[in-house]
């Protein structure tokens, strides 16, 4: 504390001092009293003892060591002191520091010069010792002691405090001094840590405050609300300009117009956010060029040193360390420019993925239909990278033009007039570039087939299980294999286009050299190359290739920055739900609750009631739910008070069944009880392996429909709401269960009979307890009223109740069964681990795990196998005969300026220049033929390990699908085969062309002066050294990074599935920090990444400076032996090595990084298969099954190792054109079997067999192709109808029409414009579910096997669909085995059989009359269904 703040308060604290038990000064005595009582001492006695020593004189004593030592200490004490106490004055009068003027005058101590004078004084006069100064400085002692107590007392205080209160891992860039922040040693104990032990995520630094999600797009948000503004303003404007009856065309390309604009507004925004910052690093940039370009001047001089015998020597090692000088300077700025680069990307990243986040929360269902999850996936990964790429090469674009200009001007510094040649030349490459880098972005093209890949991939992994039950993952595998070959058709040309643009450039050195030298030296013979000439202007050709290899490059990352910029902006500004859709007014309790104007819908709803929507499949229920919680655009209404939605299809969070249903709330155990049994979940509980905290899979994957259901109910009931909008929650459970929800929950005597409920329901047995019933068709209300009114009028509600309550009545009682995958299908585990805590039984999802140490060899050899050998090796002979002409070339120029000038000309210069010429062209072939022949490579190993990718995926048990997030493989299919494709050929190319570089260097500065291998051998191994520390290091951290990454597409995927639910219940604030701390947690991997190749580059250019020092200064020593050419030659090529070094590491590392890509990719190539899909030569009939008999013998099943037996010793025989129906409660069963004939679970004991032929001895496609199932879940894919129905193309368009006439689907389909090809969205989100319901139905009539199995198929259909798909199956599948898991009762009345199940079991089989006269179980559950 400052004298001041400390005197204020206590200055007398008698607390402090007195009554303590550990007494202290306080503060302001020790700030104030303690220091200026030595001082006031000393100045007042000072005048009267002066006076006494004028009256005495007893000689002069002579200067002693001692007295010298003690002047010394007390000079350089008060000169530190006058420091101290003169920059706060300065600061303070600058204005840079706010300080107390009392804390100033505390420094008085700095008048111990007062004492020196003294000391002297008493010498001059005789005096030896001195009480007088003695008490000075014992005073001065003893009041520093108490200051000193105290400061030590509070470091012991600190240091004992510090296990207390554990700090978090903070950046040590915060403290870094200034020296460290330039060199970027701060960063080198993470080094040091990596290298001793793999990097684990907790060893990672926290970010920064400024470079957090929070902080970032909080900031960005602001700027880009305004620039949004903005443009709507400009777009209203320009609309009221033209009236507002606008034509269709008009609006469209308004539109298209406004998303042209919305990428420039975005592009503006991260400007106005980041550009500050931005521009310190490219003031670093234009500093370096300075430095830079003055390099070739001091070669200059170096080399006229070297030709000048009569020169002192000082000036060449004035030289040579003046280049080693600026050397060093050039590296530092430009790594501090790279540096500032890098983390202006970094946040970028972090505001484009928070906005495309946020706005993927807000955006409206019609715009949604036209974004997929894949898209806006790619959005946040692929297009944040391409600006990323962007800001880091954005300034070659103006900075390139300006280098070439200042090289082309030093050249003609040089060589005159003919320095326009090399300017010709670069005129003549810019234009072939510029074309090259036009085509190339038309070639975008390939990020359309990425995307179309990612999307279907995204398809494929939600509707996994579908393909496996119909045996659809050949036509999937193959329409991504379509998308994958024209995407790398596109990569193939793009790749060649760019072999031309880097071979144009690499040879661009010697072009502009041949055609600079061969013009000086052809027009004037007097005209000759000597040392200084070649190879300064060698030099500067250098300089100038660098802004000539990045200025492509540059307008290629800007081209797709643009275009991404555009992707970005598109989605960015599309509509948003508008605020007031839906006005919630605040909760006032005598409020009526007015709905919403729906195509002249207007109802007023009292609070507390109960309103019933009912109406066909299709006819507007779910989208009057949607307008009620404004996900439409309405007319006008209010909804009064908070409210909570059950959405028709249950959205479940890959979390805890209790963070399931506490979604984000605070657990209140005895509501939380009351909610579990209201809701029917406690039976449930006593199945799952941990109870609540079992880990639900993504998109509740090991859940059957009716958990899903009663748990997005549970969620709904926990929230205490007001209004309550349930989109049918009770189709997906039995009559039973339904009714225990509806009396527990939903109905006048339930826990939400206070409440405001809509019910969307099928159920006609709890219309007559609702208050108000709404008839929908087409869209509108029919009729309204309640149910007594509705009746008595006669009309549609009437006939339609008649029609149905009959079959309503005869509803069944049996239970939901636990569904595809009721327990995980994990991996077997053993007895043992059945006692494992409840986390770590319930843990399904595996998470992303990082390998650690270095990449293994395997992973390089098994990329270089699937190139080939004979690939490679040619490429290695093209690569060393394009270094072989490249050296020949440099010396033969060294040989040319060594050449004896005769009579004022050089002879032979025609030979010289045609050899010269030669040797530089077949080089630039060279490298041609070398970037072609490595891209094409890189295309064959990604061709080949995208499809291991893909197999591997596809062979996968389901037990993977539910155990692996589809975030993980959604990474591999994009990220890291997008890595396979470009990055790893393109670090092959850097690291093969700057080794071949590095060993022409050596050679050339060995030649020079063979001494250099004395400094080159320890430098070697010191790069080494280094490098070493970077790639374990920097390895680890790349893979922290990407298995960090997987769940932030994880989440994004969950949440854009889950918008609706997550606005309905006011959630999105807790998803955005849940999405920020991912975010940010990836970006703390990120950022040690790039400051590591900072601090790799900052040291090893260092030490390659040193060998540029070691060149000059054997040039130096040896000049009398050495020729002009020969030094100028070494000493331009030791310049280069710093940057040949740097990158050969940085290449290494890339390819050691991103072959961690190939190493994730083949990481599935392990896991377990499921059995061969086909086997060969294998003797089942083309017609197989003829009859459709099924057996099962003593057949037990598992759904992994320790787990109870979810089927025990099933023994049963169903015979061919046999209908049975199989039932029972939860966890009976019932499901089990289904999955066990499909073979989706394997047979633990026992076998099954299908007309006689024991199903596991047959490939999996044979089995699962010829029987068909119609699944409780409609999937359905993005594509065609027709492709939905029969994606082999296996049947005629009168056979598909026929299937659809029979599924009562025709007249839909025929309305639609497209007919057939009508394009499906993604889940088929454009049918309602009772149509894609009917689709799986026609799918079924399409295929017309022998065997059906219908699993609870008519859950999520009204009755007259229900009647519909029921009469069909009777009909079409009459000559077929038909085993139906039963839901309503009713639909199997008439079987030839009814097995009951419980617990694995069959406790009853018979015919149902047989079985309802035995009055076991199934009796039960017909009487409790009212049917006898």
């Amino acid at each position: 504390r400052s004298a001041t703040s400390g005197c204020r308060g206590d200055g007398g604290d008698w607390n402090v001092t007195w009554y303590t038990a550990h007494p202290d000064l306080t503060q302001c005595f020790q700030h104030t009293v303690l220091v200026w009582f030595p001082c006031f001492y000393l100045w007042v006695c000072a005048p009267f003892y002066c006076l006494y020593l004028r009256f005495y004189d007893n000689g002069r004593i002579s200067l002693s060591s001692l007295c010298c030592a003690k002047t010394v200490k007390i000079f350089v004490s008060t000169c530190l002191s006058c420091l101290m106490v003169f920059c706060p004055v300065l600061l303070v009068c600058f204005g840079f520091l706010k300080l107390p003027m009392t804390s100033i005058l505390t420094e008085i101590h700095c008048l111990q010069i007062l004492a020196v004078l003294l000391i002297h004084l008493e010498r001059l006069r005789g005096f030896r010792s001195s009480v007088f100064l003695f008490l000075f400085w014992t005073l001065a002692v003893i009041c520093s002691l108490v200051p000193l107590r105290a400061n030590i007392q509070a470091i012991i205080d600190e240091v004992c405090a510090f296990p207390v209160y554990p700090t978090i891992n903070p950046c040590p860039v915060e403290d870094a001094s200034f020296l460290s922040k330039v060199l970027f040693w701060w960063y080198g104990r993470l080094a040091v840590k990596g290298y001793r032990s793999p990097l684990q995520a907790e060893d990672l630094w926290s970010l920064r405050e400024e470079d957090t999600s929070e902080k970032i797009i909080c900031d960005l948000e602001k700027e880009w609300a305004k620039q949004w503004a903005k443009m709507q303003e400009s777009a209203l404007n320009g609309a009221q300009a033209l009236g507002y009856k606008l034509s269709e065309q008009t609006q469209l390309l308004r539109k298209l117009h406004k998303e042209q604009i919305s990428g420039f507004c975005l592009l503006r925004t991260l400007a106005k956010n980041f550009g500050p910052y931005f521009l310190t690093g490219t003031l670093c940039l234009v500093i370096q060029d300075a430095f830079m370009f003055s390099i070739p001047q001091v070669l200059s001089l170096l080399l006229g040193f070297v030709r000048d015998e009569d020169a002192p020597l000082w000036k060449g090692y004035l030289f040579a360390f003046l280049m080693f000088l600026l050397s060093c300077l050039q590296s530092l700025f430009n790594h501090q420019y790279m540096y500032a680069c890098f983390t202006v990307g970094m946040r970028v990243k972090t505001a484009v993925m928070g906005l495309v986040y946020r706005k993927s929360l807000v955006i409206n269902s019609a715009a949604r239909r036209t974004c997929t999850v894949g898209e806006i996936v790619n959005l946040v990964s692929a297009d944040t990278q391409k600006l990323m790429d962007f800001v880091v090469y954005f300034n070659a674009v103006w900075v390139a033009p300006i280098e070439i200009a200042l090289c082309l001007f030093f050249l003609w510094q040089r060589l005159g007039p003919s320095a326009l040649a090399g300017i010709a030349t670069v005129i003549l490459i810019f234009p072939l570039n510029g074309f090259i880098a036009k085509m190339r972005s038309k070639l975008q093209v390939q990020m359309k087939y990425m995307d179309g890949r990612i999307k279907l991939m995204n398809e494929i992994l939600s509707g996994i299980k579908i393909l496996k039950f119909y045996a659809w993952e050949n036509a999937f595998r193959e329409r991504v294999l379509g998308y994958r070959e024209k995407e790398l058709n596109a990569l193939k040309k793009s790749q060649i286009l760019y072999s031309i643009s880097i071979a144009s450039f690499n040879s661009s050195t010697f072009l502009i050299a041949f055609a600079m030298f061969g013009v000086y030296v052809l027009i004037d013979e007097k005209h000759v190359l000597d040392a200084q000439k070649v190879f300064v202007s060698m030099a500067l050709i250098n300089i100038l290739k660098a802004p000539l290899s990045q200025l492509p490059f540059a307008m290629s990352t800007t081209m797709q920055a643009v275009v991404s910029l555009k992707r970005l902006g598109k989605f960015l500004c599309q509509d948003e739900l508008k605020l007031d859709s839906v006005e919630r007014a605040p909760y006032h309790p005598d409020d009526n609750l007015a709905m919403v104007n729906f195509c002249r819908i207007n109802v007023k709803v009292q609070r507390g009631s109960l309103v019933a929507v009912v109406g066909h499949v299709g006819s507007g229920k779910s989208s009057l739910l949607s307008a009620m919680l404004g996900e439409m655009e309405k007319k006008s209404g209010h909804i009064t008070g908070s409210v909570a939605y059950v959405p028709q299809q249950a959205w479940i969070q890959n979390a805890t069944l209790k963070d399931n249903i506490l979604f984000g709330r605070e657990r209140k155990d005895s509501w939380y009880q009351k909610v579990l049994e209201a809701c029917a979940l406690l039976p449930d509980l006593e199945i799952l392996p941990a109870r609540d905290a079992t880990e639900i899979g993504e998109k509740g994957l090991n859940l059957s429909g009716g958990q899903k259901q009663r748990a997005s109910l549970a969620r709904a009931v926990y929230r205490k709401a007001d209004v309550y909008l349930l989109d049918d929650p009770l189709s997906a459970v039995d009559a039973h269960v339904g009714q225990h929800i509806f009396e527990k929950v939903i109905g006048p005597n339930g826990v939400l009979k206070n409440k405001t409920r809509v019910l969307v329901t099928h159920g006609l047995s709890f219309l007559p307890q609702a208050d108000l019933i709404l008839v929908m068709e087409d869209g509108e209300i029919t009729e309204m009223g309640s149910y007594a009114e509705l009746l008595s009028r006669k009309n549609t509600f009437a006939d339609f109740v008649k029609a149905f309550s009959v079959s309503e009545r005869k509803e069944s009682a049996t239970n939901r069964d636990m569904g595809s995958a009721s327990i995980q299908t994990m991996e077997a585990i053993s007895d043992t681990e059945q006692e494992q805590d409840q986390e770590e039984v319930g843990r399904l999802t595996q998470a992303d795990k990082a390998h650690t140490g270095r990449v293994k060899l395997e992973m390089y050899v098994e990329y270089f196998r699937t190139i080939g050998l004979a690939f490679i090796i040619p490429v290695i002979f093209l690569y060393a005969f394009q270094q072989a002409a490249s050296l020949a070339y440099n010396y033969w120029l060294s040989l040319w300026a060594d050449d004896p000038v005769v009579n004022g000309t050089q002879v032979g210069t025609d030979l010289k220049l045609g050899v010269f010429g030669a040797l530089g062209f077949a080089q630039g072939i060279a490298i041609f033929g070398t970037t072609v022949a490595i891209s094409l490579g890189g295309i064959i190993a990604s061709r080949h390990l995208h499809l291991d990718l893909l197999n591997n995926v596809l062979h996968s048990p389901m037990s993977f699908f539910e155990s692996t997030p589809s975030g993980n493989l959604l990474n591999r299919f994009s990220k890291e085969i997008d890595a396979i494709d470009c990055m790893i050929p393109d670090g092959l190319k850097m690291m093969l062309g700057y080794m071949f570089k590095l060993l022409e260097v050596c050679i050339i500065v060995l030649m020079a002066t063979p001494f250099a291998g004395v400094i080159i051998l320890p430098l070697t191994l010191l790069y080494a050294f280094i490098q070493s520390f970077y790639v374990a290091t920097s390895c680890q951290l790349r893979r922290l990074e990407s298995v960090s990454r997987s769940p932030i597409y994880t989440h994004f995927n969950e949440t854009v599935q889950g918008a609706g639910v997550i606005r309905a219940f006011g959630e999105q604030s807790r998803f955005i920090l849940l999405a920020n701390s991912r975010v940010d947690h990836n970006q703390t991997s990120y950022f040690p990444r790039f400051v590591a190749t900072r601090w790799l580059a900052v040291n090893l250019e260092f030490l390659g400076n040193l060998l540029v020092l070691a060149a000059a200064i054997l040039s130096v020593m040896g000049r009398a032996t050495l020729s002009p050419g020969i030094v100028g030659l070494a000493v331009s090529h030791s310049l280069q090595v710093t940057g040949i070094l740097s990158w050969i590491v940085r290449a290494w590392t890339d390819v050691e990084n991103n072959i961690v890509s190939v190493e994730r990719v083949k990481e599935y190539a392990e896991t377990t298969k499921e059995a061969p899909w086909a086997i060969e030569d294998s003797p089942l009939p083309s017609d197989w099954p003829k009859s459709g008999s099924i057996g099962f013998q003593e057949y037990g099943l598992q759904y992994r190792r320790g787990l109870d037996w979810a089927l025990k010793e099933i023994s049963l025989s169903v015979n061919e054109r046999e209908k049975v129906g199989i039932v029972g409660r939860t966890g009976a069963g019932k499901s089990s079997l289904a999955l066990g004939i499909f073979r989706i679970l394997e047979a633990a004991k026992g076998k099954i067999f299908i007309d006689g032929i024991n199903i596991a001895e047959i490939g999996l496609h044979e089995l699962r192709s010829r029987i068909t199932i119609i699944p409780q879940d409609p999937v359905l894919f993005s594509g065609s109808l027709r492709m939905n129905l029969d994606p082999f193309d296996g049947y005629t368009d009168e056979e598909v029409w026929r299937a659809l006439e029979l599924a009562r689907l025709k007249n839909f389909v025929s309305g639609l414009p497209d007919k057939l090809n009508h394009e499906c969205s993604e889940g088929g989100e454009n049918l309602s579910l009772g149509q894609r319901q009917l689709v799986c139905l026609a799918r079924a009539l399409l295929r017309k096997t022998k065997i059906l199995v219908l699993d609870e198929a008519t859950a999520a259909v009204d009755l007259e669909t229900d009647n519909l798909i029921q009469s069909t199956i009777r009909t079409q599948f009459e000559d077929c085995t038909v085993l139906t898991i039963a839901h309503r009762l009713n639909t199997i009345m008439d079987y030839t059989r009814v097995i009951v199940m419980d617990r694995g079991h069959i406790t009853e089989m018979d015919s149902p009359t047989n079985l309802i006269s035995q009055r076991g179980q199934f009796y039960q559950m017909c009487r409790e269904a009212g049917l006898v």
